[in-house]
């Protein structure tokens, strides 16, 4: 099972490029280029906003970016003309340069042995960080706006997935100015390769496959998948434990998700058990966003608000008293601030307080100042368009508000700016983290380990959505998300390490080794227990185990999946 290091493979997408022709110059300082992006996305839709974007993202500013947006193809091909200067052409040739993440300053030549190649539609490039890239998509599932055709970031998960695991030392990294700090993957020196199988259409078996085939055949040392069913298939007909199956037969371990599913029994994803499956868990850090209410009383809540309001305080309105009677909205309907329920007339302006969270359309749309919405759910914080806070059902303060709604003559709120705090219950398994036992052999305990979830500041592609709202056009270099998406990169990292301390280990051994408790009475929610990386590192006694010991355990339970 000896391996020589070599390159991390990461299951996922994550940059854009543009090809960039420079043209002649009318003016002292910005000149006229071409900037070629390939063949238009699938679908026809506008190219023009995708170009402004761009733009935005490079000047800084809306109003530059029109100014200085000359042309945008769109007809025949994908691309656009811009007056820019020399720096400003910089910021949008090659790969996404806001994703530092991915520089490859200092590194050298990919390993001898490597065999992957870059699918370089729409001009993909890679570089010495980035070794490899391809795109699957076999059922033609790509959406016609959102979509891609090429290894390309658009929904932003890839980035942050593949930054966690592997991403290089990024100093003053951060979200509008919140969790500022170094963002620095597990393992910031390995190579990268990214095989990308999911589309606004969902993931196909045929693309996972494919991709498990490739990244093998590639020579990766380690393969990160941040996705999973929720459906329990059986092992010959699960294509993440069939393609992982092939990963170990090869040497090579495969790091998954377990799924968001929790906290219900046995909704445990890629419960193989030659995978190491990763459930989630809390961080030290917090994120708290104060409301404070006109007569004094201040309320904690859970959010990404990076707006200041400074203070001022706006009418505060109950959603359930400000549905669109127009349209028949009733108050019942109201109150779940669904797309299209308040009334302008009595939401604009003010600060809506709804009984469900949401993404905020309604409130939104309706022009309100702010949002408070109260909900069981705030393990995790959500970054919203406008100043928003999510206020636990389980604590007095939802109900609170309403109160304060129904026996003031003139309620007034205001939300202030999310502030950073300490967990000092952390790490503790999230609700939605999803638990054994394992739904098909449950003496295989599932899920094998923990790590860090909840609120992780990573790398974003800057075409995906910076917050929960799918209308919001800023964008981010960094974005805050959560689920076992993100814990699984984490110990992928970590398994990198050892892979890299111990070449000649199998993958059955640093899985075991991954393990920091080794207690198989753990509960079904965190497996062995929370991450240990540096322990991992000299574990003491380690239990291997061989294809010929997974293959005897598969003729017991079922067909063999090769």
């Amino acid at each position: 099972m000896a391996k020589s290091k070599g390159p991390l493979s990461l299951l996922y997408p994550f940059l854009l490029a543009a090809f960039v022709l420079n043209c002649h110059c009318n003016e002292q300082h910005r000149k006229a280029h071409v900037v070629y992006m390939g063949d238009i996305p699938m679908g026809g839709g506008s190219v023009a906003s995708t170009h402004h974007k761009m733009l935005v993202e490079a000047l800084g500013s809306p109003s530059l970016a029109k100014e200085s947006l000359l042309h945008s193809y769109g007809r025949s091909f994908n691309g656009f003309v811009a007056r820019l200067s020399d720096e400003e052409v910089a910021r949008i040739s090659g790969i996404w340069p806001e994703s530092e993440s991915f520089s490859d300053e200092g590194l050298g030549a990919p390993p001898a042995k490597w065999k992957g190649i870059c699918h370089t539609a729409n001009n993909m490039t890679y570089n010495n960080k980035i070794i490899g890239a391809r795109f699957y998509d076999a059922d033609n599932i790509s959406g016609p706006y959102y979509d891609i055709k090429s290894p390309r970031d658009t929904w932003g998960h890839g980035s942050h997935t593949a930054s966690t695991a592997a991403g290089r030392a990024v100093e003053n990294a951060s979200y509008y100015g919140i969790a500022n700090g170094v963002a620095r993957g597990g393992v910031p020196n390995a190579s990268l390769a990214v095989y990308k199988v999911c589309w606004g259409g969902g993931c196909s078996p045929a693309d996972i496959l494919a991709a498990f085939d490739d990244a093998i055949a590639d020579e990766g040392d380690i393969l990160s998948v941040s996705l999973g069913s929720i459906f329990p298939t059986p092992y010959h007909r699960e294509p993440i434990a069939i393609g992982s199956f092939h990963a170990m037969k090869n040497g090579i371990l495969t790091s998954c998700s377990a799924g968001n599913n929790g906290p219900f029994r046995r909704e445990v994803s890629n419960y193989a058990p030659w995978a190491l499956t990763v459930a989630a868990s809390t961080i030290d850090r917090s994120f708290v966003t104060k409301v404070v209410l006109g007569n004094g009383q201040i309320f904690l809540g859970t959010s990404i608000n990076n707006f200041h309001l400074n203070g001022t305080t706006f009418p505060l309105v109950y959603s359930g008293d400000s549905g669109n009677v127009t349209m028949g909205v009733s108050p019942e309907v109201a109150r779940l601030c669904l797309p299209g329920t308040l009334s302008t007339l009595k939401a604009k302006g003010g600060v809506v307080l709804c009984d469900v969270l949401h993404d905020g359309s309604a409130a939104i749309f309706a022009e309100a100042v702010g949002i408070i919405m109260a909900s069981s759910f705030d393990e995790v914080a959500l970054a919203f368009p406008v100043p928003a806070v999510v206020i636990s059902w389980d604590d007095p303060d939802g109900n609170s508000s309403k109160l304060f709604i129904y026996f003031s003559r003139y309620p007034t709120a205001t939300i202030l700016s999310t502030e950073t705090t300490t967990d000092v219950m952390a790490p503790t398994v999230v609700s939605f983290s999803s638990r054994g036992p394992n739904p098909i052999t449950p003496d295989i305990l599932k899920p094998d380990i923990t790590a860090p979830d909840a609120n992780i500041l990573a790398a974003w592609s800057p075409l995906a959505f910076p917050s929960v709202w799918m209308f919001d056009d800023r964008q981010v270099d960094y974005y805050i998300i959560s689920g076992t998406s993100m814990s699984c990169p984490h110990v992928t990292g970590a398994a990198a390490c050892n892979k890299a301390a111990h070449p000649t280990w199998s993958p059955a051994a640093i899985k075991y080794d991954m393990d920091p408790m080794k207690n198989e009475d753990a509960e079904f929610g965190y497996g062995s227990g929370h991450i240990n990386p540096v322990k991992a590192v000299d574990p003491g006694l380690v239990f291997d185990a061989s294809e010929a010991d997974y293959v005897d355990f598969l003729c017991k339970v079922t067909t063999p999946p090769y």
